[in-house]
């Protein structure tokens, strides 16, 4: 059986691994020149499993004034006369409730400790460098309340298999000594010791090299997705720049472009880009003790610190403004600055140039769901929507629809990530 994968993120990339190690021959074509060079590029590096509760939550309905007028707030949403966005939104608002945003959360825990549970198979059978490592992670929370509310949170996901601990700043200070230097003030975090960081652009291009081993591979680059072509209502042949693809079966992974491709099938997907920002720093030279081992998520200002080699990458905001490709200069300065709040002695920022800064756009439902499996067009699987988590859940995603596609016994229940 032939099937093309549709984008070349790391959700297409994974997807094109699995089927290709289950015998399948697979096409794999991106619009760029090579993979993971769209949102998957610049994202936070981390691989937080336990860290998956949707943006989507009742907490949306107190902060909505805060989120539309305030300069300093790490979700912005400029309204538009784009009537996707306001569908997007009313949707998002409906899925704003304490049952949905639970049970939300569970079905995204089975999905992620699926994927870190195929990863660490791959990682078994391959042998490439990612910059992977076992590196915990730290969500360092304010002040009491909200740290209380994390409490309440980790209680919850206990019972859904999640180990994390609450810690005292004093505590928190002892797993990751190089915020001591923090010019911030905390009332403690939660400590999650088994989640992991790599570069996920990396993987991506290792991933790819590896599956051009295998003469039932090929990877297409600069090739633009065009028309989608049907035949008694089966989707059979897709235009492209660079000539016909016809197969016997297609899978859509092409992030915040999906929807306007299933558009032309017929039918909607629930997706809107939230747009993401993230510099790459520099470590000091002779300061490598200064900077962390652990990964650190600033909550007031939704901004993640996660070390890959020797560098940090920063990574933070939501915004709802289209497509807007530009990287605004406050963005970056935002970023840097938080970098040089929280490790002053390790950062280093004497060449803003040097940074790397990138924004990308991130394939979001309204509930945080991603959608996985068929379409209402045979011959179409969806591969889609997984938000600011596309780095987290793609290997658990990529077995998931493996198995589907293959008609055999899922993982998992797979109901929850229907369209």
């Amino acid at each position: 059986m032939n099937i093309c994968v549709l984008g070349a993120g790391v959700v297409g990339v994974t997807a094109s691994y699995w089927l290709l190690e289950q015998g399948y021959e697979v096409t794999l074509v991106d619009a760029m020149e090579g993979p993971g060079r769209g949102a998957s590029h610049g994202n936070g590096a981390q691989l937080s499993y336990s860290y998956v509760a949707p943006l989507a939550d009742p907490s949306v309905w107190t902060k909505w004034p805060y989120y539309l007028f305030s300069s300093d707030s790490p979700l912005t949403i400029r309204p538009s006369a784009d009537i996707a966005q306001w569908k997007w939104l009313i949707s998002f608002l409906r899925a704003s409730t304490a049952g949905r945003a639970k049970q939300t959360t569970i079905d995204l825990l089975q999905l992620a400790f699926l994927s870190k549970q195929e990863l660490s198979q791959l990682l078994k059978r391959t042998a490439f460098d990612f910059h992977h490592r076992t590196a915990g992670k730290l969500v360092m929370y304010p002040d009491a309340p909200s740290l209380e509310g994390a409490r309440a949170q980790v209680e919850f996901q206990a019972r859904h298999g999640c180990h994390q601990h609450v810690l005292t700043l004093q505590q928190c200070l002892e797993v990751e000594p190089a915020l001591r230097g923090a010019r911030r003030s905390w009332a403690g975090g939660v400590y999650t010791e088994n989640e992991e960081v790599g570069d996920c652009a990396l993987f991506c291009k290792a991933l790819v090299e590896e599956m051009s081993q295998h003469n039932r591979f090929r990877f297409l680059p600069l090739t633009r997705i065009g028309r989608a072509i049907t035949e008694n209502g089966r989707l059979a042949k897709v235009d492209t720049d660079s000539g016909r693809i016809e197969t016997d079966a297609f899978v859509l992974s092409m992030g915040a472009g999906s929807a306007g491709f299933a558009r032309q099938l017929g039918f909607s997907l629930p997706l809107y880009p939230l747009k993401g920002y993230s510099i790459t720093v520099p470590i000091k030279k002779g300061s490598e003790q200064a900077a962390p081992r652990i990964s650190i998520t600033d909550l007031s200002r939704k901004i993640v610190h996660a070390r890959i080699g020797n560098h940090i990458r920063v990574a933070g905001r939501v915004e709802l403004v289209g497509t807007d490709e530009q990287i605004p200069e406050r963005a970056i300065r935002e970023l840097a600055t938080n970098a040089a709040d929280i490790f002053p002695d390790a950062a280093d920022l004497s060449d803003m140039r040097a940074l790397s800064p990138w924004a990308g756009f991130r394939p979001a439902t309204p509930t945080g769901l991603p959608i996985i499996g068929p379409s209402p067009v045979p011959g179409l699987y969806l591969n889609v929507g997984h938000g600011s988590l596309g780095w987290t859940l793609a290997c658990g995603s990529a077995a998931l629809l493996t198995e589907q596609i293959a008609a055999r016994k899922p993982p998992i229940e797979p109901g929850p990530y229907f369209l």
